[in-house]
């Protein structure tokens, strides 16, 4: 007698493959923050990429706002098990903000308005992996959920996409940020679900 049914093929596959390992599907867009949400007002927002060697670069809201912008739609997916598929979104490419500066970094250390940090390989950043987005669902990005502006780099857990982000430092080292710190993995790639550092 056999166990499964000639033509049984397993159930269907929630989020039809898109789903990373140990997530689930959700509608909603859940806010986790470690901290107050800070309220930063555009007219004194800046962004500045620092270099290893302490070379800045400096971009004003008006100054990123008339910076050439992409609207990629990607999945999101949070490392306490959440994912939200087709998310739409509008921001400046960091391919463009760095293509005029100069490093041999290998690694970046962002930093936010509220004191939040998070460490990425460099290399994530670039090749059209990641953004400074400014809108969400065709609105601001509310406080909440990291307006005026956020990092957006959707192939990895979403606290690496630093919420109310305000620079990127360059370094030749990596150096964890908030939540590696208190035991998170350094890269955290969801597909290989490296949620904390002996994953």
């Amino acid at each position: 007698m056999a166990i499964i049914s000639r033509g049984f093929r397993g159930r269907a596959r929630e989020g039809g493959g898109k789903l990373p390992p140990g997530q689930y599907l959700t509608d909603d867009f859940p806010v986790l923050s470690a901290g107050p949400t800070p309220r930063v007002d555009t007219d004194r927002w800046e962004f500045t990429v620092e270099t290893e060697s302490g070379q800045a670069h400096r971009w004003s809201w008006a100054e990123l706002l008339a910076l050439p912008y992409e609207t990629p739609t990607v999945d999101i997916h949070c490392v306490t098990k959440w994912s939200k598929l087709g998310t739409t979104w509008r921001g400046v490419s960091l391919d463009v903000l760095l293509e005029d500066v100069e490093s041999a970094a290998d690694y970046a250390l962002v930093h936010s308005y509220g004191g939040y940090t998070t460490n990425l390989p460099l290399e994530d950043l670039l090749d059209g992996k990641a953004w400074i987005a400014y809108r969400y669902e065709g609105e601001e990005i509310t406080p909440a959920h990291g307006g005026p502006a956020r990092l957006l780099v959707p192939h990895l857990y979403f606290w690496k996409s630093a919420k109310w982000v305000r620079g990127i430092r360059l370094l030749d080292e990596d150096w964890p940020g908030f939540w590696e710190t208190a035991g998170y993995h350094d890269y955290g790639d969801p597909w290989r679900e490296q949620r904390y550092q002996d994953d």
